[in-house]
């Protein structure tokens, strides 16, 4: 039992929380595949829309390495761009990026970690995964969010140049672990970002976020994240995952 204030007393801390919540969003399964359409919506009402194949898997225990591929079908200017991730706990993962327009694979250097993916609203960060040893976790309150119950963690960067925010609150769902809902908040206390999972479904027996949204709070714009079709367990080849095919990848894997 861990002891957070004289009145409130919680079973878990917020570190062991975040891990587990890491486990359920990032780690279900043993790899997984979805097809995904990417709306990326201006204040306006004006939609872009990107459609993809994301490639996941698992090596060793949840919290360990991973490797991620993503295939672009469309728009027609970034048809058949690559991306794919080694993410490594405690150290910087390796990224790359294969630009067929140029055909030329690039090295996306560790700092670039919190720039735009493809122009959405969400970071190469948060495709993958912020390490849990980067932030300093803790509960701060349980409360009812819609038709849920949730931790609300606070998180707080162990090196305020390593993140864009000074402090995350993640509301995380008490039975399933997922995050319901981010915001993160800048140098100067301001929200000026918010995640929400707007769908939960369970996929051969996995709870799954198949629809999120992240929104810019300043700006207005958001980007709206929809699985169309997702898979767990598909046995997908180490091959998959190395820079030849970051060109050329298969076509059963991305289909």
């Amino acid at each position: 039992m861990v002891v957070l204030s004289q009145d409130i007393v919680y079973a878990l801390t917020g570190e062991e929380v975040i891990k587990k919540s890491q486990s359920a969003f990032y780690y279900a399964g043993k790899d997984f595949k979805a097809r995904v359409v990417m709306r990326l919506i201006s204040k306006e009402g004006k939609e872009r829309i990107r459609e993809l194949t994301m490639l996941r898997k698992n090596y060793g225990e949840s919290g360990g390495d991973q490797k991620y591929f993503i295939y672009f079908y469309q728009p027609q200017d970034v048809r058949d761009m690559t991306f794919m991730v080694y993410k490594y706990p405690a150290k910087n993962d390796d990224r790359w990026l294969f630009i067929p327009a140029l055909n030329m694979v690039r090295r996306i250097a560790a700092n670039d970690k919190r720039s735009s993916f493809v122009g959405s609203d969400f970071t190469y960060e948060d495709v993958s995964g912020r390490d849990i040893e980067d932030d300093n976790h803790s509960i701060i309150k349980e409360e009812r969010l819609g038709e849920k119950d949730a931790y609300v963690i606070k998180g707080i960067p162990r090196d305020e140049k390593g993140a864009d925010f000074s402090y995350k609150l993640s509301w995380i769902d008490k039975e399933n672990f997922l995050p319901l809902k981010e915001e993160y908040y800048d140098r100067h206390g301001e929200l000026y970002k918010v995640f929400t999972a707007d769908e939960v479904r369970d996929i051969q027996g996995f709870p799954t976020i198949t629809k999120r949204q992240m929104k810019d709070v300043k700006t207005g714009h958001r980007t709206e994240v929809a699985y169309q079709k997702a898979e767990y367990d598909i046995k997908l080849d180490d091959d998959v995952f190395t820079e030849r095919y970051l060109k050329k990848p298969l076509k059963k894997w991305i289909e």
